[in-house]
């Protein structure tokens, strides 16, 4: 999401050298393999940014030099991964329709890594194709856009994953067109959001959403990004790690400490996949420890506690 529809989803160097490019502070991947597409490796530092900051225009409302003593103490670290919205913030280029090639480029000139956010569950008016999902909504029986995604904001709804009326095969086509644009803007990754339509049922979402269907939906998200060469995250949908984990590059996750599900991501840990993962509510000294202990070893940030996704408040736990 871009602005504030954030708040619903959610290395080590002194100070004398930290301007250096961030390849040199922690790996940003792993070796990419044959199929040329880029993988995280794990303990590469990330921040989760969503929300632009208009002092930061001229690299699309990305603060890519931050720097913040981690949790474990000692000189402030760069993230070396940045997950950031498609588009620029509206707040900072005056429209929602802007693809935020300033950030990646900025991002790549100092080593690091970009993944495209797009919301390829639920569908939100203020998208530059917004129309083209309500058209589509309107044609076939009013088959797509279900309940809002929350009381707050009503102008994100539930898509409907289902294919009975080929709701689905439409839904992948839009998506297609989302991650051609990641592409086009030079991201290296993409991750999908609200891909768990399956877990809240008809009473949050409208639909009636089976775990086969989100799966099918799910893989067929993965193999898009890798059509166009970029590593895919699993965003949440932790009843289906283990079986989404093959086809999945690197995990996303948002409160699993808050939630006492953490343990539900292993099959990522075990298969040498980076985990990157965000609390809220949580104050850094309450989940890092265990974030950050071997069994786990995940990428772990606390972000603000009312859930809004800017540059600051960031603190890395390592």
């Amino acid at each position: 999401m871009v602005g504030t529809r954030a708040i619903l989803r959610r290395l080590t160097l002194a100070a004398a050298i930290a301007m250096a490019p961030l390849a040199t502070l922690a790996p940003a991947a792993a070796a990419a393999d044959g199929s040329g597409i880029w993988r995280p490796a794990p303990q590469s530092r990330w921040q989760y940014q969503l929300e632009g900051n208009p002092r930061h225009k001229a690299t699309g409302g990305i603060d890519v030099g931050i720097c913040v003593k981690p949790q474990t103490g000692g000189a402030c670290v760069r993230p070396t991964v940045f997950d950031i919205d498609l588009y620029v913030d509206g707040d900072v280029a005056g429209d929602n329709s802007t693809p935020n090639t300033a950030a990646v480029k900025a991002i790549h000139a100092r080593g690091g890594k970009a993944v495209c956010y797009v919301d390829a569950g639920s569908i939100e008016e203020f998208r530059p194709d917004y129309r083209q999902f309500a058209d589509w909504h309107q044609r076939h029986g009013g088959s797509l856009l279900g309940k809002p995604f929350s009381a707050d904001f009503p102008d994100e709804r539930w898509a409907n994953i289902n294919n009975d009326k080929g709701q689905r095969d439409f839904l992948l086509r839009m998506m297609e067109a989302r991650v051609a644009k990641c592409a086009r803007a030079g991201f290296d990754g993409v991750e999908f959001d609200v891909v768990n339509a399956h877990e809240e049922g008809r009473a949050v979402t409208g639909w009636t959403v089976s775990a086969a269907t989100q799966l099918t939906y799910n893989r067929a998200l993965a193999a898009l990004g890798h059509k166009h060469g970029l590593a895919v995250a699993l965003k949440n949908d932790l009843s289906q790690a283990a079986e989404l984990e093959p086809y999945f590059d690197f995990a996303v996750n948002e409160s699993c400490f808050t939630h006492d599900e953490c343990g539900e991501l292993k099959p990522f840990v075990k298969a040498g996949k980076a985990v990157f993962h965000v609390e809220y509510g949580l104050s850094p000294s309450k989940f890092c420890r265990r974030a950050n202990a071997a069994s786990l070893n995940f990428d772990s940030i606390k972000k603000a506690s009312d859930y809004s996704l800017k540059d600051r408040p960031y603190k890395p736990c390592r």
